[in-house]
């Protein structure tokens, strides 16, 4: 049985960084017919809320990223406990009192050394009589997970083959001195006792695998099959990290932008797959290969996400949007017509608003000063309303034999006393919904 889960934390609203992890990971699960857990990692009670949770929980049903069950790591601060004690019995977990500080001057020391910057284990040096004056003095330590100084090896999803030699990296605080449990040993326990088999996350968590994977072993549990997508960049390679707050789902939904849009981006981008609309989440599953994506930084431009919603609106029967036509108010014998007119006139369909605008109280007309003669005749030609289908090919063919004019300087300039705009939906169509025609008289 497949199973993976998303793990956000409920500190904010999710991001398009934090989509292209859940969505890899409801992809892999849903191919494998296997379960989708979405995790809570809200142990620190300062920064988690309630509403990011609910945030969180209402952005991936917007996509239709439905999991199979919600997980509170808050609620099992137990089986963390229980897996720390079991690090100590085993002689894997000591306790640390540097300070930040101390630990700063370290680091600086061992660099000017050309030494790699990593804790150098004082701690263990420490006898009982130490750490009870420490204690007195500074309160309780922070727990470290001790490394085993070997070359930690696994065959990730995305990148290859991985190495990391333990002894280059720092021995893992799992407990801070207050007593929170930190992310690295909750993941660990969560993944273990729910069966994780597949992770899939940012490449900026490699390091954090290797020492993962070191304490999955130590408390006898299977280790996952990991893969480290690339993190995202601007569309000019600049770094998103700061920009992220502003491309939160919720952000983009407000914009307009469809979930079919989004998925169908984030669910290809920076394989080696094209990026083509999909409508159907059946096909973005059975199409998705994590081996098909580099290893390389993945540019993201929002603005591809609209082509992608103009094009999934174009798609959408009347039926699916008939109450937020409603609610502009386009009367009942006009509005499938006019979203059938407007339906591939449109980015988002905010745009409609501006199309009933038009229709309902006419347009601006936009005349150059050679056509006004032509205009005013042309006008003085077209028949009472209502008007049909027929219409505009009945009138333009009788302005046609009245002016001489025919093709581009016939119908240019029309529209554009009629609509004010150079192009838009095909005439014929338009006239029928036009209520106020400004140009006549």
């Amino acid at each position: 049985m497949t199973i993976t889960r998303f793990a956000p934390s409920p500190t904010g609203y999710i991001h398009v960084g934090n989509l292209r992890t859940a969505l890899m990971n409801f992809l892999i699960a849903r191919k494998a017919g296997g379960t989708f857990i979405l995790r809570i990692d809200d142990t620190d009670p300062e920064r988690s809320k309630e509403e990011y949770v609910d945030a969180i929980k209402e952005d991936l049903d917007w996509l239709g990223l439905h999991w199979d069950r919600v997980e509170r790591q808050s609620q099992r601060l137990d089986r963390y406990a229980e897996a720390a004690d079991r690090l100590r019995e085993m002689g894997r977990f000591y306790e640390a009192f540097e300070t930040p500080t101390e630990l700063d001057l370290k680091r600086k020391k061992q660099l000017n050394m050309g030494k790699p910057p990593v804790y150098d284990r004082a701690a263990l040096t420490l006898s009982d009589a130490q750490k009870d004056a420490l204690r007195a003095e500074r309160g309780d330590g922070v727990w470290r997970f001790k490394l085993n100084h070997e070359r930690i090896i696994w065959d990730d999803g995305i990148l290859g083959e991985i190495s990391i030699d333990a002894a280059s990296v720092s021995d893992p605080v799992l407990i801070r001195g207050d007593g929170q449990v930190l992310y690295t040993l909750a993941s660990v326990v969560d993944d273990m006792e729910m069966g994780v088999t597949h992770v899939v996350r940012g490449s900026d968590h490699v390091t954090n695998t290797a020492t993962q994977i070191q304490i999955i072993e130590a408390l006898g549990g299977t280790v996952p099959q990991f893969a480290h997508h690339s993190l995202l960049t601007g569309p000019q390679g600049e770094s998103l990290s700061k920009r992220l707050g502003t491309l939160s789902l919720r952000d983009l939904r407000a914009q307009g932008v469809q979930p079919a849009a989004l998925l169908s981006l984030m669910a290809r981008l920076g394989s080696a797959d094209p990026i083509e609309l999909r409508t159907d989440m059946a096909e973005l599953i059975e199409g998705f290969d994590i081996s098909r994506f580099s290893s390389a930084p993945t540019k993201f431009d929002a603005q591809d996400l609209f082509p992608l919603t103009a094009r999934y609106l174009q798609t959408l029967p009347y039926a699916d949007v008939a109450d937020r036509i409603r609610a502009l108010g386009v009367p009942d014998d006009k509005a499938e017509l006019f979203w059938q007119v407007t339906r591939e006139n449109i980015t988002t369909l905010d745009d409609l608003e501006g199309w009933w605008v038009m229709f309902r109280d006419g347009a601006e007309p936009v005349i150059a000063e050679e056509d006004k003669a032509f205009v005013a005749e042309a006008m003085a030609l077209l028949p009472e309303g209502p008007h049909d289908t027929e219409t505009w090919g009945t009138w333009t063919n009788e302005v046609k034999e009245a002016t001489g004019r025919k093709g581009k300087g016939l119908f240019m300039p029309l529209r554009l006393a009629l609509t004010g705009q150079p192009r838009g939906p095909e005439m014929a169509q338009v006239l029928p919904l036009l209520q106020v025609i400004r140009a006549k008289g």
